[in-house]
């Protein structure tokens, strides 16, 4: 099976994508083939393969991300769907669009999955500097998500007002947009110092999970190049 669509993929254009303020985003449509998504939703890792991350203390004073969080690592038991999936991105063909999108090179891929319990949140903030971007594929549907929990990760123009080393809160920023996530949806960003995004407070019901895959681009290590050239 071909999990991601390549003319959804190349819908996005890439001079526009990285114009974009405040920073370079997209709220991307059916990436997946329909198939694809249908199997991957169906086959996600279960919860009993997560680690509880809740009350981790963060930088520069801002709130815990709390969390189920489970890190991809080779060899690791997935579904053959997930691991064909990753193999996928780990390909020629994404790899070449993300390079063209971002307009960057030399990067390196990490992945993980993120399920959030009722009154978790992401508070406002930037990723760390050797991150690039990030990919995030959102895995509710309209079957177990009611769109009144929230959930969306949410877009915020800070006006060049914060330092990435701080805490603001939501109700400080001045624009906010929200991503869509129901569905086969996903949203790519760029990180630079004023990428701030978040996720308010889930108010659904016990037992229901904002589910989310994380496709992290980050900045690749001289060892990681040099194994690349020598692969080659």
């Amino acid at each position: 099976m071909q999990y991601l669509d390549e003319s959804a993929l190349n819908s996005l254009d890439p001079k526009s994508f990285q114009n974009r303020r405040p920073y370079p985003w997209c709220n991307l449509a059916g990436v997946l083939r329909p198939e694809a998504f249908e199997r991957l939703r169906e086959e996600l890792p279960p919860l009993t393969m997560f680690q509880e991350v809740f009350g981790k203390a963060r930088r520069h004073g801002q709130r815990s991300h709390d969390r189920y969080a489970l890190e991809y690592e080779p060899g690791i038991a997935l579904p053959p769907s997930w691991q064909a999936f990753i193999d996928e991105l780990q390909g020629p063909v994404y790899q070449a669009w993300l390079a063209r999108a971002m307009g960057a090179h030399g990067f390196e891929l990490r992945f993980h999955w993120h399920y959030t319990p009722a009154g978790a949140s992401v508070s406002p903030h930037c990723d760390a500097k050797r991150k690039l971007g990030s990919h995030i594929f959102y895995f509710n549907t309209e079957h177990d998500w009611d769109p009144a929990w929230g959930g969306e990760t949410v877009i915020l123009d800070d006006g060049n007002r914060f330092s990435p080393d701080s805490a603001p809160a939501f109700e400080d920023f001045a624009s906010v947009e929200s991503s869509e996530t129901l569905g086969n949806r996903s949203l790519l960003f760029v990180r630079n110092g004023n990428s701030w995004h978040g996720v308010r407070a889930i108010e659904c019901p016990p037992g229901a999970l904002r589910k989310v895959f994380i496709v992290v681009i980050e900045r690749a290590t001289l060892a990681a190049r040099l194994r690349k050239l020598l692969a080659a």
